[in-house]
């Protein structure tokens, strides 16, 4: 499956199955835009939504990837068949992302997360039993630590970490080889005054340094304690989220493919829960595209 060198990344109103036919049409948009893949968060929820069909109907050779379903919450048959269902429709373009979530998040669903890098490994064993299976070129997992990483070379077409800064990519793309997909999310506010950008980096930044496997691989990282309390230190937002004007948001992008990513997914930040970022979409484009 060929993803091109950039695509989007989408959480907020992409999750939201009542806005399924807007965002189809906000996709069609991101495929004339030139965008090489469209990522959209799986939610905490059982199972595989029926917005993937709705965004690859609505589109004519985007490839769409979940980023990423929790393995906890659903099961492979269950997958598998949703799978064979958007193959059957779109073959070649929707690509299954996995991931095993979060203590927090998987416990307030009433699973016990224990032993998560061998739940995974049970679960794609349970994949690969299906009749209709999801082949590994055809699925990747969210990755950060190099247990995970491995896994991802083994088992799937590469790693999709998230929440990470450049020095991560870097780190990823020596454990995974040259081979595998290497897919990084990058966080992106367009806006150059440094305070009103912090603050936008905050509002995102500040739920995901609560949750001990994003803080971890930061602190792997070299970055201290004081650096991931509450939203975090300039220097940590300013190394996972990349904001200016859209030349020094596309130098983060470029940054991370000189670093081994193959595919970067931008996520555009600010728009809030309700719209979709259509302008920063746009200006992405030019920048990234042209």
């Amino acid at each position: 499956m060929e993803l091109g060198g950039v695509g989007i990344w989408g959480g907020g109103p992409w999750r939201d199955d009542h806005r399924a036919v807007e965002a189809a049409e906000v996709a069609a948009e991101l495929e004339e835009l030139g965008f090489g893949a469209l990522w959209v968060s799986g939610g905490q929820r059982p199972g595989l939504s029926p917005r993937f069909r709705r965004l690859l109907d609505g589109t004519t050779r985007l490839p769409v990837a979940s980023g990423i379903l929790n393995v906890w919450l659903t099961e492979p048959a269950e997958t598998a068949r949703a799978v064979a269902e958007l193959e059957a429709a779109h073959p070649g373009r929707f690509l299954l992302g996995l991931g095993v979530s979060h203590a927090p998040l998987v416990e307030r669903a009433g699973q016990s997360y224990q032993r998560p890098r061998s739940r995974m490994v049970e679960w794609l064993d349970g994949l690969d039993r299906q009749e209709e299976g999801v082949p590994p070129d055809r699925r990747v997992l969210a990755a950060l630590g190099p247990r995970m990483l491995a896994l991802a070379a083994q088992r799937s077409a590469g790693a999709h970490p998230y929440f990470v800064p450049v020095e991560h990519t870097a780190k990823a793309r020596q454990l995974l080889g040259d081979g595998p997909l290497l897919a990084p999310e990058q966080g992106v506010v367009l806006e150059r005054d440094p305070e009103t950008a912090r603050r936008i980096a905050r509002a995102h930044t500040e739920s995901y340094l609560a949750l001990p496997n994003y803080s971890g691989n930061l602190r792997s990282l070299g970055y201290s304690d004081s650096d991931l309390a509450g939203a975090g230190s300039d220097r940590l937002v300013d190394a996972v989220v990349a904001w200016g004007d859209d030349a020094a948001v596309a130098r983060r992008v470029r940054e991370h493919l000189d670093a081994g990513a193959d595919h970067v997914c931008v996520q555009v930040l600010g728009a809030g829960e309700e719209a979709f970022p259509l302008e920063g979409y746009r200006r992405l484009a030019a920048a990234l595209l042209g």
